[in-house]
């Protein structure tokens, strides 16, 4: 991780630690390339977990915090 986790941060998914988890299994297979591409903000923060959103017109996902990394 380039840094801490926190509301308020920008971050990506890490496709290499997402692609294959549980998490991935439970969803549709065909993720969405913003996810990994673009930044989203961190709305909420619990033990394993961040709310991310995105800015595209989609709902607001959980992804856990290792999938996750701080960008700009």
């Amino acid at each position: 991780m380039a840094g801490k986790i926190k509301k308020g941060s920008l971050v990506r998914v890490i496709r290499e630690k997402f692609e294959g988890s549980l998490e991935a299994k439970a969803s549709d297979p065909r993720f969405p390339s913003y996810i990994f591409e673009s930044k989203g903000e961190v709305l909420d923060l619990n033990d394993e977990y961040a709310l991310v959103k995105f800015y595209t017109p989609t709902p607001s996902t959980w992804f856990r915090i290792d999938q996750l990394e701080v960008v700009g």
